[in-house]
């Protein structure tokens, strides 16, 4: 079960150790687990933005990189 984040929580990014705020939302999925429409998202900070997208890409899962809406450091 997961602890619901209070609205003004900031997200942070899904790095192991790392609770930057997340900038990026990388979208993949397991085309052996999941059909092809669904989405998982990882969460990433600048830092860790390249490092979690190329692991995804190797394996193939990666399907898209976008800015993560309402981050602090993109918004402004």
């Amino acid at each position: 079960m997961s602890i619901p984040r209070s609205t003004d929580e900031v997200p942070s990014c899904s790095a192991r150790g790392c609770r930057a705020a997340a900038e990026w939302a990388l979208r993949w999925n397991n085309p052996r687990l999941h059909t092809a429409d669904r989405r998982k998202t990882w969460l990433a900070c600048a830092d860790h933005r390249s490092s979690l997208g190329d692991f995804l890409d190797a394996r193939g899962f990666l399907r898209e990189v976008a800015p993560l809406a309402g981050s602090p450091t993109l918004d402004g």
